[in-house]
Parts: structure tokens; C-alpha cells; sequence
């Protein structure tokens, strides 16, 4: 009889719905702590837990290693170390789930920002009626930087509202801008959207410099990764008041401390990684997780397969 894959999950709650695999594949769950001891027997590495960085510190071990990894999320720099990149394990990752809902989110801040709603909420609060003028929507300019389904989807969304988008990515193709173009984008945008991946050529890419190219009406929106945005860089922006305002889903450091500063930020919106957690998400990752490992046991090739070097899954 020939042995079942064994199908390794670095778990979270609530765990993965896996009923399906049930005499497919033997199911080991592991937390943190046991991942480098159990990764040795495993021929598949389910990253449940998505918020982890226990991957990067526990595969550079000893032993073989998974010839399959699959993260439950868009991101993959919590996991991606030297030795994974360069290895032959394959890295698969949950591309599709999550760019109709940061979409939905991003327009929801965008009209929030515009329309001014932390404020009526602060009023109402204070039982203060104060009459106030909004802005309009329709006809302002957005530049998203980010080219892959998530950056793609938030175009569209704003399209919808009436919303001109610009989306900038790694290099420059037919409906896509090239980094060249950024600079040039920002300095005419009403609301700057960042939602590219975590490399070395995006990591802090939201400076000083940057948010001084912005006109004084421009608001930003991080739904990306929070080492996108040199945080400081982003407060003196505010504070000095170089942009109107600015909405963070993702921050540098997760959860955000009681005592950080950046919940007091005038104009900044913080909310606790959440664009794109919607009702039945968790369901979906598993739905998705399952469907490819029929698919690898079958033999046939995988979607979402991640350029290790790069960091996202290329060619869209």
C-alpha cells in the first residue's frame, strides 16, 4: 500500500476546514514551536498560519524539506528566507481571495476620506451638529502601485465611482505604468493607493520624498505591507499637513501597541489588517488549499506558483 502524503499545517484558529483530504492525506498540525522538528517528515507545508514568521527561522535546519509550501495569503515575505529561495520547493499562494474585498475596502476608505465620516462620527459622538462641505468623488485621480490582481481590482473599483486610475508595476506593459512614471503620477493624484508586494526594491518606498511630491488635497492608502511606508515620514507628512489625510490597514509593527503614536495621528486611519477579511474568508483559503492539492497529487501543475526571487506570482 503506498504511504499518504503527509500534509504538515502550521496551524491558527480557527483551523482549516480539511474534511475532504480525509484518507488523501495524514494531516500533522503543528504550532510554532514544533514546525523545525516535524518539517523533516512533512511532503507538503500548509502556512495556516499566515501572521507566523516561524518558516523563516525553523527551514534553514537540518534534513529535507517540503517539496510543496502554500501560505494562506496574498504575502509571502513572512515566510521567504535564502534557503527557501533557493531550494526547489514550490510556494504557492492564495492569489484571488482577497482582491474583490481590499478592493471593496479601499473605496470604502476613499468615500470615507472624502466625505469626511471620521468626523461626523467624532460630532455625533459630541452630540455637535457642525454643517461641513464634502468632496466629490467622480472625477478625481488615483494612482494605485501595484500591478497584480489586488492593485488591478482596486482600479476597476474606483473606475466605477468615476475615479481616473493610474496603476503603477515592475515594469512598464500595455495598461501598466513603470516606476519611471511614479513621481509624475503622484504629484497629480487625488488618492495614492499602495498595494505592492514586500521586496527590497518596494520596501520603504513611501518616504519623505515621496509624500512631499503629493499636493496638499492628496490622501493615501496603504493595504499592502505596512514596510511599504516610512511610518515617520508619513506622520511629519500629516502634521505639517503635505497631504489631507491617510488610511493605514497594514502597519510596520502588527498589532499595533496601545501606546504607538499613530493612533493619534491628526487625519490617519488606522485599521487592524483587515481589508480583506470578509465574512466566510477563512472558508475560502481552505476551499482554495484543497482544490490545489488535488491538483498536485494528480500531478498537474499549480497555480499560483510565486517566483521565489521576486516575491508574488508573476506574469499578471
Amino acid at each position: 500500500m503506498t504511504a499518504l502524503p503527509t500534509l504538515l499545517v502550521l496551524d491558527a484558529e480557527p483551523p482549516p476546514r480539511l474534511g475532504r483530504l480525509t484518507g488523501r492525506a495524514r494531516v500533522v498540525y503543528t504550532d510554532e514551536a514544533g514546525l523545525a522538528e516535524l518539517l523533516p517528515g512533512a511532503d507538503v507545508l500548509l502556512v495556516w498560519d499566515f501572521a507566523s514568521h516561524a518558516v523563516r527561522s525553523a527551514w534553514p535546519g537540518e534534513g529535507p524539506r517540503p517539496g510543496w509550501v502554500h501560505t494562506a495569503s496574498a504575502g509571502v515575505d513572512h515566510l521567504m528566507c535564502p534557503e527557501l529561495a533557493a531550494s526547489d520547493t514550490v510556494v504557492t499562494n492564495a492569489r484571488g481571495i482577497f482582491d474583490a474585498p481590499i478592493a471593496e475596502y479601499v473605496a470604502a476608505l476613499v468615500l470615507a476620506m472624502a466625505k469626511d465620516l471620521p468626523r461626523t462620527l467624532e460630532f455625533q459622538r459630541e452630540r455637535e451638529w457642525r454643517h461641513r462641505e464634502s468632496r466629490r468623488v467622480a472625477g478625481t485621480r488615483a494612482v494605485v502601485v501595484g500591478s497584480g490582481p489586488i492593485g488591478r481590482e482596486i482600479a476597476r473599483t474606483l473606475k466605477a465611482l468615476g475615479v481616473t486610475a493610474a496603476v503603477v508595476g515592475r515594469v512598464p506593459r500595455t495598461g501598466i505604468h513603470g516606476p519611471d512614471d511614479l513621481d509624475r503620477l503622484l504629484a497629480r493624484a487625488d488618492w495614492v493607493i499602495a498595494a505592492a508586494p514586500l521586496t527590497e526594491r518596494t520596501r520603504g518606498m513611501f518616504d519623505l520624498r515621496r509624500f512631499g511630491v503629493m499636493q496638499p488635497s492628496a490622501c493615501f492608502v496603504n493595504v499592502g505591507r505596512g514596510q511599504l511606508v516610512d511610518e515617520d515620514a508619513l506622520v511629519r507628512a500629516l502634521e505639517k499637513r503635505w497631504i489631507a489625510g491617510a488610511a493605514l490597514d497594514v502597519l510596520t509593527s502588527e498589532p499595533l501597541a496601545a501606546d504607538s503614536p499613530l493612533w493619534r495621528v491628526p487625519g490617519l486611519l488606522v485599521s487592524p489588517h483587515m481589508s480583506g477579511d470578509t465574512v466566510g474568508w477563512r472558508d475560502e483559503l481552505g476551499a482554495q488549499f484543497v482544490e490545489l492539492y488535488e491538483r498536485w497529487v494528480a500531478g498537474r501543475p499549480l497555480r499560483n506558483v510565486v517566483d521565489k526571487q521576486r516575491g508574488y506570482v508573476p506574469g499578471h
